[in-house]
């Protein structure tokens, strides 16, 4: 079966065949306090099977898979509140937006799915600090019963001075350097299995520097789980990627490029990530993730200079 490409005026909408893949929402509908930023929401496996929560109650700026940064200088661009050195998490005016202002490309022939977005970044005050250009493809692997989004970023600082990326571990919160493509998995994932190369954990691998990461979880109402495949590219600065990964209290999992390390960014400076998501259908335990990691590398695709 072919993938297909629905462009709609809020979102677009990726298809293999007659099933819905995912909902790449570039113009959200969010409160400021939510840090507004293009999503993708719900993420389904080939058979259907729902494996993304958007906006929980407990951490209402959790929006699927996101580009989602909460230490932008003093800056927020993940949403909610900012964890400040010797206060802890206090709410501040500081959450800022990824607002989408254009395509260059969106297609879809039997290789798959290709996107190119151009975005800004714009503070709670309306200040232009970065411009992005991020990059999207989408294959599909009926035989292995996955498919897999390729995601790709630059961002370049034209704020006027040098800004500061960070996470809340850099401001002194132990093991919480969350911030960078972060996904949070459905409620009936909590507990469920991590695995990474030639290890199966949990909570433990927090912090674990690896080339991949992967999540299965089990399914409501049915029989049946889920594996997603997280995959670095190895041209990404300081690779291998620290992950930040829970299984407890909720499913969550977030290549961190700047977990317990500050990265600064001259003015007119930029930085370049790319990362696959294999999307799968069932738990093949650790050497089932093995084998879609190899696909999710085959399917990296090269950030697009700014």
């Amino acid at each position: 079966m072919t993938l297909s490409l629905d462009t709609r005026p809020e979102e677009l909408v990726v298809r293999h065949g007659e099933q819905e893949l995912f909902r790449y929402v570039y113009v959200p509908h969010d409160a400021q306090r939510e840090s507004p930023r293009p999503y993708f929401h719900p993420i389904r496996t080939l058979t259907g099977d729902v494996v993304s929560l958007y906006r929980p109650h407990d951490h209402v700026w959790h929006k699927g898979i996101a580009l989602s940064l909460p230490n932008v200088g003093d800056a927020n661009f993940w949403g909610g509140v900012t964890y400040v050195r010797d206060q802890g998490y206090v709410q501040l005016p500081n959450d800022g937006a990824m607002v989408h202002t254009g395509f260059d490309v969106l297609e879809a022939d039997d290789a798959g799915v290709r996107v190119q977005e151009r975005l800004i970044w714009v503070t709670q005050q309306g200040e232009h600090w970065f411009t992005e250009i991020r990059s999207i493809a989408v294959t599909a692997d009926e035989a292995a019963g996955a498919w897999t989004l390729a995601f790709a970023t630059t961002f370049r600082n034209v704020s006027g001075a040098e800004v500061v990326m960070g996470s809340p571990t850099t401001q002194g919160r132990e093991n919480a350097g969350y911030g960078g493509l972060f996904w949070r998995g459905p409620r009936s994932f909590t507990g469920g299995r991590v695995y990474v190369p030639g290890q199966q954990g949990g909570d433990d691998l927090m912090g674990v520097r690896a080339p991949w990461l992967a999540f299965a979880g089990d399914h409501d109402e049915k029989t049946g789980s889920s594996t997603l495949v997280f995959v670095e590219a190895p041209e990404n600065p300081d690779t291998p990627a620290k992950w930040f990964v829970r299984s407890t209290p909720f499913a969550a999992v977030c290549p961190a490029p700047f977990f317990d390390v500050e990265v600064p960014v001259a003015d007119g400076g930029s930085l370049s990530y790319a990362y696959a998501v294999v999307v799968a259908d069932g738990d093949g335990g650790l050497a089932g993730a093995e084998a879609l990691a190899k696909i999710g590398e085959q399917a990296l695709i090269r950030p697009v200079e700014l």
